[in-house]
C-alpha cells in the first residue's frame, strides 16, 4: 500500500511539474503507458494467490482512478492557462471607437463612363467595343493615315517590340471600322443597309504624363452613319449632350475648324459656361468630323450613298469638369481619402 501512495504522490507531482500538454503526456506514459509503473503492477497481479490478488487489484485500481483523476485535473488547468493566454493576447479594447464597415462605391471615371451611356441611350446609340492591343492597320491604316502621313506624328505610341505592327491602342477610334465590318456582314443584302449608331468608350495609351495627361487614359468615340447623315446632325447631338451632360441649358458650343485624317471636314468642339466661376472661359472638349470616304471604304460602306459623322471626346476630361478636380493624376493614385468623396 506505501508503494501505491508513493506512486500516486509521484503522479500527481509529476502532472503539476508538465509545463504543457505534450510534457504531460509524456508524465502519463511514466505511470499508466505499457511499460508504466502502474501497469507493471497489474501485469504482476497473475502471479499472486487469488485472495492476495483481489485485495491488491482492488488497491491498484483505486491508485489508478487517483492518478487518472490527476491526470485529467491536469489537463484541464493546461487547456485553462492557454485560453486564458489567448483571450489575453487576442484582447479588445472596448474603449476604442467602433470600427464599422466602408461603404463603397463607383469611381467617379465609372460614374461618368455610366452617365454617357445612358444619355446616348437614349437618342439611339449603342455602346462598341474593341481591343487595347490593336494593329497598325485599324490603329491608323484604316482611318486615313498611312505609313508616312504626318498624323501619326501626332501620337506617341507604345509598340509591342515582339509583335511587328502590334500596338497599344492610341484612341478608340479603330472601333469604328472594326464594327463597320461586322455591320455590314451582318446586313448583307438588306437594302437600305440600316443605320449605324455607336460609342466605343475605353481605355487608350500615348507616351505622356503631366497634370491634364496620363500615358492611360479613357477616351470615347461616336459614330453616327447612314443615308443623308450631315455636319448638322453632328452638331445637334453634341450640343444637346453636352447640355443635358453639365445639367444646364446655359451653355455655349461652337466648332472650330481642324484637321484630323479620318473626317473631312474636320472640327474642335468648344463649349463655355454662362454662369459660375468659369463663365465666358472656352474649353476644348472633343474633336469630330463628317467621316472621310476613305474611312468608310475600308469599313466596306459606300461612300457615295451613306456619309456619317464621328466625334471623340475624353472621359477623364469631362469627369474633371465634372467635378471641379484640376490633377488627371488623381483619377489614378488609388488614394482613398480622394476618391471617398464620389461614393
Amino acid at each position: 500500500m506505501d508503494q501505491l501512495e508513493q506512486l500516486v504522490s509521484q503522479a500527481v507531482a509529476d502532472f503539476a511539474a508538465a509545463a504543457d500538454a505534450n510534457s504531460l503526456e509524456q508524465a502519463k506514459a511514466k505511470f499508466l503507458g505499457k511499460s508504466g509503473s502502474l501497469t507493471g503492477l497489474l501485469k504482476g497481479l497473475g502471479k499472486m494467490e487469488p485472495d492476495a490478488r483481489r485485495e491488491a487489484g482492488a488497491a491498484i485500481n483505486q491508485a489508478k482512478l487517483a492518478i487518472e483523476q490527476a491526470l485529467e485535473a491536469r489537463r484541464d488547468a493546461l487547456r485553462g492557462a492557454a485560453l486564458a493566454a489567448q483571450l489575453a493576447a487576442e484582447s479588445l479594447d472596448v474603449t476604442l471607437p467602433g470600427r464599422g464597415r466602408s461603404v463603397g462605391g463607383l469611381h467617379p471615371v465609372t460614374r461618368t463612363l455610366e452617365r454617357i451611356e445612358t444619355l446616348f441611350a437614349g437618342i439611339g446609340f449603342t455602346v462598341a467595343d474593341g481591343p487595347e492591343i490593336e494593329t497598325d492597320f485599324y490603329n491608323f491604316t484604316a482611318l486615313n493615315t498611312p505609313e508616312n502621313h504626318p498624323a501619326r506624328s501626332m501620337h506617341d505610341t507604345f509598340y509591342l517590340t515582339d509583335a511587328p505592327g502590334v500596338l497599344l491602342r492610341t484612341q478608340t477610334s479603330p472601333v469604328q471600322v472594326r464594327y463597320m465590318h461586322d455591320h455590314v456582314a451582318r446586313h448583307a443584302g438588306v437594302e437600305p443597309m440600316p443605320e449605324i449608331r455607336i460609342i466605343a468608350p475605353g481605355r487608350v495609351y500615348r507616351v505622356d504624363y503631366d497634370a491634364t495627361h496620363s500615358p492611360m487614359f479613357h477616351q470615347m468615340e461616336g459614330l453616327w452613319v447612314g443615308e443623308r447623315v450631315s455636319f448638322a446632325d453632328l452638331k445637334g447631338v453634341i450640343a444637346e449632350f453636352l447640355r443635358r451632360f453639365f445639367e444646364t441649358d446655359e451653355l455655349q458650343v461652337r466648332f472650330r475648324p481642324s484637321f484630323f485624317p479620318f473626317t473631312e471636314p474636320s472640327a474642335e468642339i468648344d463649349f463655355a459656361f454662362m454662369s459660375g466661376p468659369n463663365k465666358g472661359k472656352w474649353l476644348e472638349i472633343a474633336g469630330c468630323g463628317v467621316v472621310h470616304p476613305n474611312v468608310l471604304r475600308h469599313g466596306g460602306i459606300d461612300p457615295e450613298r451613306y456619309t456619317g459623322f464621328a466625334f471623340g471626346m475624353g472621359l477623364d476630361r469631362l469627369t474633371m469638369l465634372r467635378y471641379g478636380v484640376d490633377d488627371l493624376r488623381l483619377f489614378f493614385e488609388n488614394d482613398l481619402r480622394f476618391l471617398s468623396q464620389f461614393r
